[in-house]
């Protein structure tokens, strides 16, 4: 029996689009953002601006790319044609490794929002029980995956929406609020609208290019896009643009009804609490519903990119050839199996450190999306030099490319001045030192490097 070797094509645009958001919109939002706003207080709005500008930069360098060549594994294979082999290397399992230690995150959150439920339950029990779920769906011929991430992805939008409406109508009419308007005075009422100096929102960001994280998976998705030029032209415009909506204008009403000072004290979501400060007890159950299923929703589009980038790494003989062999029903099984074996170290987290986790992993994801972020930006300006302006091209180029890379640096720097934060500092340069080692040592730059030569001079 002929075994298959290529991934389907049974993405759809609006799948694309709600997989952007699903993996965007998830736990940097719901329980990240306390801890950046706790850094920053209502001066956080202005860090997820810039971080929003910052990113706008990357989709397009992205869209750039992948609008001329839909490939499954793209980061990697970008950098892998237009930078050089050991880049791409890097790359590849750089994204591997940022993914399983988001979806450890987004694990972690799934046990606090439980204990919403179950006070006295231990969040290690309920990261695995997330993990098994999101794995075995993973298994799900790609059509029915994106479809099921469609409507997971599509149960926060809705509920996003809804509360930045109920929340305007609070703001303006009193709703819940005994028909007194709350108005948007907590913006500059407790300690004044920068209340740590711009020095706090600095060091919120971080966290702030944390919850974007999960964006770029658009490019992941292209090699399984039936109409790739068209929808992810598409989705790189649009999806940026319903991102920013959705923080910004979330993060603005729950600072203008929840005093900011108040936020994160209990390790609850900012959009629970929001709820819970209105009096409004049922609501705040289904948001904390809203937010499990938005954890679980970035957890399983991460399986998803991981499964994917190592199919691409085994394709180019930089992983074990058993991880790109695709099951009947065109998912890469076994990579999505190694994904699911190494998330076992966030359940493993939860056990051993349930207090530090969250700050351990989302700080070193987010060092890895730097180098992720960073990888396109200088592909894509070597691409501009193989082929020439692009019909679909970034805008301000190639200054816009230069301030996202001073801006990404600053993110890394910044690691360095909070100590919950520093911890990626020393893993991140070991994990490349490690992946730099294994390199030379199979030989793989005497193997790689003719091809890319070839490819370059094209």
């Amino acid at each position: 029996m002929k075994q298959q070797t290529e991934l389907n094509r049974g993405l759809e645009e609006r799948h694309i689009t709600l997989m952007s958001l699903g993996a965007a919109i998830g736990v940097g939002l719901f329980l990240g953002s306390a801890k950046a706003i706790q850094l920053a207080g209502p001066g956080i709005l202005i860090g997820y601006l810039i971080g929003g500008i910052i990113i706008f930069i990357i989709m397009r360098a992205l869209g750039e790319l992948a609008v001329r060549e839909p490939v499954s594994g793209s980061f990697a294979e970008y950098a892998r044609k237009y930078v050089s082999p050991l880049a791409g290397f890097l790359t590849g399992w750089n994204y591997w490794l940022l993914w399983i230690f988001t979806c450890m995150a987004e694990i972690t959150a799934v046990g606090i929002y439980m204990q919403e439920w179950f006070p006295n339950s231990p969040t290690w029990m309920w990261a695995l029980g997330a993990l098994i779920l999101m794995t075995s769906i993973n298994f799900i011929a790609v059509k029915f995956y994106g479809e099921f991430e469609f409507w997971f992805a599509l149960i926060k939008i809705v509920a996003i929406v809804a509360m930045i409406i109920l929340g305007t109508l609070t703001i303006v009419i009193g709703f819940g609020n005994g028909g007194t308007p709350v108005g948007i005075s907590n913006l500059w009422s407790h300690g004044g609208f920068l209340p740590n100096g711009f020095g706090g929102v600095l060091l919120a960001m971080q966290m702030v290019m944390f919850a974007f994280l999960g964006i770029e998976v658009i490019g992941v998705t292209a090699g399984e896009a039936k109409n790739p030029k068209k929808t992810i032209r598409k989705a790189v415009n649009n999806v940026f643009w319903r991102i920013l909506v959705f923080y910004i204008g979330a993060l603005f009403v729950i600072l203008s009804i929840y005093p900011w000072d108040q936020v994160g004290q209990n390790n609850s979501s900012p959009f629970v609490l929001l709820f819970e400060s209105l009096g409004i007890p049922a609501a705040a159950g289904i948001i904390n519903f809203v937010v499990l299923t938005a954890a679980l929703s970035s957890c399983n589009s991460g399986i998803f990119s991981t499964a994917r980038m190592m199919m691409n790494l085994s394709q180019n003989q930089e992983a074990p050839k058993r991880f790109a062999k695709i099951s009947k029903n065109g998912v890469p099984a076994l990579a999505t199996i190694l994904s699911g074996v190494a998330l076992l170290v966030g359940v493993a987290l939860n056990y051993f450190l349930p207090d530090d986790v969250f700050a351990i992993v989302t700080s070193i994801a987010t060092f890895g999306a730097v180098w992720t972020w960073a990888m396109i930006l200088i592909a894509q300006m070597r691409a501009r030099k193989v082929h020439g302006t692009a019909e679909f091209a970034v805008p301000f180029f190639p200054i816009a490319n230069y301030v996202a890379l001073v801006a990404l640096a600053g993110v890394i720097v910044l690691m360095a001045f909070d100590a919950g934060t520093r911890i990626a500092l020393v893993v991140g340069p070991l994990w490349y030192v490690i992946l730099i080692a294994v390199y030379y040592a199979r030989g793989m730059h005497k193997e790689k490097r003719q091809s890319f030569d070839q490819a370059s001079g094209e």
